[in-house]
């Protein structure tokens, strides 16, 4: 049945089907990544030999946040085949009634739960997709719908209290000799919980939601979970077997004293420090959710077999990662005669054009770049936050906001950039190109008001100093 389209999507399925026939594999956009990089390092003249070796050095260097991703996607199937979770999942999942409206729950679900914790919405939002496009009487659109699970990873998640870049600011220890003098301390008071900055987070969310809601396909330009040929298993199939020396296999015994094991640690992690500041750590939250999984599945047979079915979604994430490492090895540390490397004169442009009045947007279009290269919140903040809070220091503008500038803006390549997508996409068992249509749309639409709104806001506030 043909359903007329509004221009959103149009553009939306355009784009859409623009990337379908010419959006390489993600591997393929990482390593031009990586080329674009080396021959920009080059061209300031760092030797072609340093390059070389930063790109080496730094292929290993995401190493522990490439085992997070990985377990972040396992133990979250894992927890998604329970029966338990399942059962939660499908409720919430009965709530919409149109395609269009599970989409707007999804992406609703993202932008809250990424305000709590970004690793979390990876998770809860993909299983939700699953859950929806069961529904085939929604016929809900599966491109817009994986869009508006990631939606949240591009708008609100660095302005919220798993913020690298706040986190690392409001924690004294943390603070690197390097930042410490230009920023002191700045509290939570001073960066995500700024009224303008709580202003910018809702205006963001009511933005994505609408846009998620009018750039839903209708009629024949709907594309269903079955279109792209997936299926998922409603659950784990328990499995006994019949020799006598597995039965430890099929008996919840090791499950419950590991179990046990697990939650004396996470009530000691959970008493000594903040809640929400432990839950923001990707070891506690993989963790919990590994305790969970085994708790859910009750015996190591049927918890190995969950595990078996998650394992190919990381493939992605397993070979992709590192040359997002090798991006960020030879942006900082390839330097040439002078000992300067590329990210310095990207920030060094970008400081020398800004005034206290265009800082905001100045430093927000230079973030945006550099996180397109360098996808990595708290990592990048360290490159990034000399130049950035000496020029705020210099200029009299606000500290709190300049990490609120970076926070809002380095969020917008992840609308675009595989790196974030690729635990989500994987539960989804599809490719970044599916859904780069519908993020694309939520992009054009995000800079300008992102930008707009770091102007405005900006200019409503005092500069401090450092408070040591």
């Amino acid at each position: 049945m043909q359903t007329s389209q509004n221009m959103l999507q149009r553009f939306a399925i355009r784009v859409s089907d623009w990337a379908e026939k010419w959006f390489p594999d993600s591997y393929v956009f990482a390593a031009l990544g990586v080329i674009i990089v080396a021959i920009a390092a080059m061209a300031i003249g760092a030797p072609a030999q340093q390059v070389a070796l930063a790109f080496g050095d730094g292929f290993w260097s995401l190493i522990p946040f490439t085992l997070q991703m990985c377990m972040l996607i396992v133990v979250g199937f894992v927890v998604s085949v329970s029966k338990p979770v399942q059962k939660f999942i499908e409720m919430l999942a009965r709530l919409p009634k149109t395609g269009t409206g599970a989409i707007v729950l999804v992406a609703i679900i993202s932008l809250l739960v990424s305000l709590i914790n970004w690793a979390m919405s990876t998770v809860l939002t993909a299983l939700l997709v699953i859950a929806l496009a069961k529904r085939k009487e929604l016929r809900m659109d599966y491109r817009a719908a994986a869009a508006a699970a990631v939606v949240g990873m591009g708008a609100t998640w660095a302005l919220g209290i798993s913020s690298s870049a706040a986190q690392l600011q409001a924690n004294k220890k943390s603070i690197p000799d390097s930042i410490i003098n230009l920023s002191g301390v700045i509290p939570f008071t001073e960066t995500i919980f700024l009224p303008q900055s709580m202003l910018m987070a809702g205006i963001l969310i009511v933005l994505s939601v609408a846009i998620a809601f009018w750039s839903a396909p209708k009629g024949d330009n709907i594309k269903t979970v079955e279109d792209f040929g997936i299926a998922f298993d409603d659950e784990v199939k328990e499995v006994k077997s019949k020799r006598p020396g597995d039965w430890l296999e099929n008996s919840p015994i090791l499950t419950v004293l590991v179990v046990l094991l697990g939650a004396v640690w996470m009530i000691n992690e959970f008493t000594k420090s903040n809640p929400i500041i432990a839950i923001s750590s990707l070891n506690t939250y993989n963790f919990i959710f590994l305790m969970i999984g085994l708790a859910l599945h009750g015996t190591p047979r049927n918890f190995l077999e969950a595990v078996s079915k998650a394992v190919p979604a990381i493939s992605g994430v397993l070979i992709q990662f590192p040359l997002y490492g090798s991006i960020a090895f030879i942006m900082t540390k390839a330097l040439n005669g002078a000992d300067l490397s590329l990210s310095h004169y990207i920030a060094e442009f970008f400081v020398s054009i800004a005034s206290k009045e265009t800082f905001s947007v100045v430093m927000g279009i230079y973030s945006a770049i550099l996180g397109f290269f360098i996808p990595s919140g708290g990592g990048k903040w360290i490159i990034e936050a000399p130049y950035v809070l000496q020029a705020a220091n210099d200029l009299k503008v606000h500290l709190g906001w300049a990490v609120q500038v970076y926070n809002a803006a380095e969020a917008l390549p992840n609308l675009i950039n595989p790196f974030f997508m690729l635990p989500m996409l994987g539960i989804l068992k599809i490719k970044p190109k599916d859904v780069m249509g519908f993020t694309v749309t939520q992009l054009i639409f995000h800079i300008p008001v992102v930008l707009i709104l770091l102007w405005l806001l900006g200019t409503t506030l005092t500069y401090k100093p450092p408070m040591l």
